[in-house]
């Protein structure tokens, strides 16, 4: 990642977990008049089908490759900076893997301050030509060292995935297109020259740019790029799905390849692990590692080696970039203009005031449906204690989930039925959540109306 001036720190989510009381569960009684205050939705819980999964990345596989990165950076002067040969001989090494797996595979040369820069770029075959996910990692090193943990471990991270593309000979719904930038660290130079000379009909065809800068960091936290709602929301619920709370990633916002694709408006997202920021102490007390203490004290420095790599961190962010390039390259999307999305996490108070999540419905004719589709993904650690109310644009509410003291699990992630067609189908829309007993916390990860 390049160098840029400090921004303020992302806004943390503080989630706490807590053993239910008797006096917990006696609060039930005194949130019963919640139950009755809504006319009765359809509610039918439906799991959607399951996507083809992604296969598990060995950790032992990515971490060879960035030994590979180390041998290279230690037989080339220390680095693999734009313009040293170290850079060089870690294309040749990548594009040796990905043809020998199948890929067929282009490198793109370039010019900057006076010496030749290389991109390689890697698709593999199949899947709709007009429709292509595209994820990518900048190759190249600082002149001060080898830069393993920047960018080796995101570039490892997304070679051995599309290895493991061609290992599964997968047949993608979109075409996979795979990229590793040079000259990032002296101004996204690579990348620019990369999406400056895409003709305009190509660019319309990226459905979207995965980008992973730094995936290992020895003091790791867990962000994910606030862009692409659908990018973002696949990212956050893999790790909800470990119980991992992740952040939203600002310190490297347009300091990383992602932006000239941003510039350009394509759909981006991805993952990060920090840099030279210092962990707060609500960062490490969710996510271990040391406070006030940089994410990565070798940043931009010769002890970024291999020694500086979180081997828990980088074996995550590797899964998390497979799921996420399975999941957005084989799933058949919702045809435009059905389905209507909120991704923004809300904080649900504890045996609070109720909070609401929006969405916007314009462009339809008519009544909603008497079968509109409710999917909803509450981050809970009781859902007992949660009652859910979808409210139309006229206020009218219908309840989805009652509160209830038999209801031990966590998380609220359902399909309702809704039968709305008394209602305007365009207008806002708002999902209401409140938590109606005390000791548990979470939040509103995403919802999505679906017509």
């Amino acid at each position: 990642m390049r160098l840029s001036r400090p921004t303020a720190l992302p806004r943390t989510l503080r989630r706490t977990t807590a053993r239910r009381t008797t006096a917990g569960i006696a609060a039930f009684a005194a949130a019963g008049l919640l139950a009755t205050a809504a006319p009765t939705a359809l509610a039918a819980p439906s799991a959607p089908a399951p996507a083809l999964a992604a296969p598990d990345i060995p950790l032992a596989n990515v971490k060879a490759h960035l030994s590979q990165f180390q041998s290279i950076a230690s037989a080339n002067g220390g680095n693999r900076a734009h313009g040293r040969p170290g850079y060089k001989a870690s294309i040749d090494y990548v594009k040796g893997k990905l043809d020998a797996a199948g890929f067929t595979t282009t490198v793109q040369q370039f010019t900057s301050s006076g010496a030749t820069g290389y991109n390689l770029v890697a698709d593999w075959p199949g899947g709709d030509p007009d429709k292509v996910l595209m994820a990518g990692a900048h190759l190249d090193s600082v002149s001060s060292g080898a830069g393993i943990n920047d960018n080796a471990s995101g570039s490892a991270g997304v070679l051995e995935t599309a290895l493991a593309v061609s290992r599964a000979q997968l047949k993608p719904a979109k075409h996979l297109r795979f990229a590793w930038w040079g000259a990032e660290e002296i101004g996204l130079v690579g990348s620019r020259h990369y999406v400056n000379n895409l003709p305009a009909a190509e660019r319309s065809k990226l459905t979207g740019y995965l980008n992973f800068d730094m995936i290992g960091s020895p003091n790791a936290g867990y962000f994910v790029y606030d862009d692409d709602p659908t990018i973002e929301k696949t990212f956050k619920d893999y790790y909800a799905g470990l119980n991992i709370p992740t952040e939203i990633e600002t310190e490297g916002d347009g300091r990383s390849d992602h932006a000239p694709f941003k510039s350009a408006g394509i759909p981006v997202g991805g993952l990060f692990s920090g840099a030279s920021r210092a962990k707060t102490s609500a960062q490490a007390q969710k996510w271990g590692g040391t406070a006030g203490q940089a994410f990565d004290r070798c940043y931009h420095s010769s002890c970024d080696t291999t020694a500086n790599i979180n081997d828990t961190a980088l074996d995550r962010n590797s899964d998390a970039i497979a799921h996420t390039v399975w999941k957005l390259g084989t799933d058949t999307p919702v045809p435009p203009g059905d389905s209507y999305e909120n991704t923004t996490d809300v904080t649900i108070p504890d045996n609070g005031a109720a909070v609401t999540s929006t969405v916007n419905v314009t462009g339809r004719t008519g009544n909603a449906p008497a079968t509109l589709k409710v999917d909803v993904d509450i981050r809970h650690t009781w859902r007992g204690d949660v009652v859910v109310d979808l409210l139309a644009p006229d206020g009218s509410a219908y309840r989805l989930k009652n509160s209830s003291g038999n209801d031990s699990a966590d998380n609220v992630i359902a399909t309702y039925t809704v039968d709305a067609s008394s209602e305007p189908a365009n207008g806002a829309w708002k999902l209401r959540v409140q938590d109606v007993a005390a000791q548990d916390t979470g939040y509103i990860n995403s919802w999505k109306l679906t017509f």
